[in-house]
């Protein structure tokens, strides 16, 4: 399978960027309580039901820690619905699910809102997993190894740029045999944490060519609207003149041509484990205590680093949980930060957390009260 030979490639590169002790096996099967040490894995095992959603971009990461908790934990129920983002955040804040999946740290506006839903305590922001936004394309069958400057990619989503064949595309690959014909973007229909960081990497690489800021939502005019990113791949995939974003997972999985980006050396950077690792490297705690927001640097001149990747996140309360909730949620996420956990993510197009990072959440976790 190629994601699981990939797998090993990637989980080898990130030990020698982040400093990982261990890579896991190359199948997808659960490793049994084997830590990254190879000693067993300590599980806090609770019991009954939790529901939580939000970022598709996470879906098979927490599939992955959902198989292995439960069948380590009998009698657990948990339910993660790969609603977006912004369908999570939004269902925190109204109680409905008992921690969010987000593909983006809170907004200011947001904070006090899912506070609210914290007795005594806060809502954190816990990154558990990276995924790298690779930019996908389909220009047809003879159109490979297409590579995009930030001001290219911000022209085209912004829609100054309409054809595959335009001069700034043609600059930025002069030996491509582009052809006449009208480019479609794609973005995300519903609020997304991937369009956020995508629109917040335009945003700071090409601010000239990209006026329309960061969201989750989509505010650039023009283009297709595509849901989850299940169905950005799927629209790529089928129709021909298409460009877009979508999480590396996704794009492995559909097997769609990805673009090298020009990073902030100057230096056309591909979309691999090493390459997103070294920009995940550079990224900064800016969150206080346990609440663990990173700040990324998309301008990053790291040699050979490709800049466009994603912190994925999990909201939840720091107190307040009901406390038949509790020990579940902390049991799972305990397991999601693990080394084990980490791990287990490779083979599925993921780049486990920076050791430095993955202690920090492994603590603000077992400090969830």
């Amino acid at each position: 399978m190629k994601l699981q030979r990939y797998g090993t490639i990637a989980c080898l590169a990130l030990a020698a960027t982040l400093g990982l002790s261990a890579c896991g096996s190359d199948n997808n099967e659960p490793t049994s309580g084997a830590s990254a040490s190879g000693s067993a894995a300590a599980v806090d095992c609770g019991t009954g039901t939790v529901n939580a959603q939000g970022s598709s971009a996470q879906k098979n990461a927490m599939a992955e820690w959902i198989k292995a908790y439960q069948q380590k934990c009998a009698g657990t129920t948990i339910n993660y619905e790969a609603s977006g983002s912004g369908a999570g955040i939004q269902a925190f804040i109204a109680g409905t699910a008992d921690f969010a999946g987000s593909d983006s740290a809170l907004k200011p506006e947001e904070q006090p809102q899912a506070d609210a839903k914290c007795s005594g305590g806060k809502a954190l922001n816990l990154p558990m997993v990276i995924g790298p936004v690779a930019v996908v394309y389909n220009a047809g069958s003879d159109v490979k190894d297409l590579q995009f400057k930030p001001a290219t990619l911000a022209k085209i989503f912004a829609g100054k740029v309409t054809k595959w064949d335009d001069p700034a595309i043609k600059a930025d690959n002069p030996d491509a045999k582009l052809p006449s014909a009208a480019i479609q973007t794609v973005h995300r229909s519903d609020e997304s944490g991937t369009t956020d960081n995508f629109t917040k990497y335009l945003s700071k690489t090409a601010e000239s060519d990209w006026t329309f800021s960061n969201a989750k939502a989509w505010k650039a005019p023009g283009g297709i609207g595509a849901a989850k990113s299940d169905g950005v791949a799927s629209k790529v995939k089928s129709t021909v003149g298409t460009i877009s974003y979508v999480e590396w997972s996704y794009a492995e999985n559909s097997s769609l041509n990805m673009a090298k980006v020009q990073n902030g050396a100057g230096e056309w950077a591909a979309l691999t484990a090493e390459s997103a690792g070294k920009t995940i490297a550079g990224a900064k705690i800016e969150g206080q205590g346990d609440d663990l927001k990173l700040s990324i640097d998309y301008n990053t001149k790291e040699a050979g680093a490709y800049p466009i990747v994603l912190a994925t996140y999990e909201v939840v309360c720091s107190k307040g949980l009901a406390a038949d909730k509790l020990k579940l949620v902390k049991g799972l996420l305990g397991h999601a930060a693990s080394a084990e956990g980490q791990n287990s993510l490779t083979d599925l197009g993921y780049a486990p957390l920076p050791e430095t990072v993955r202690t920090k959440v492994e603590t603000a976790v077992k400090n969830l009260s």
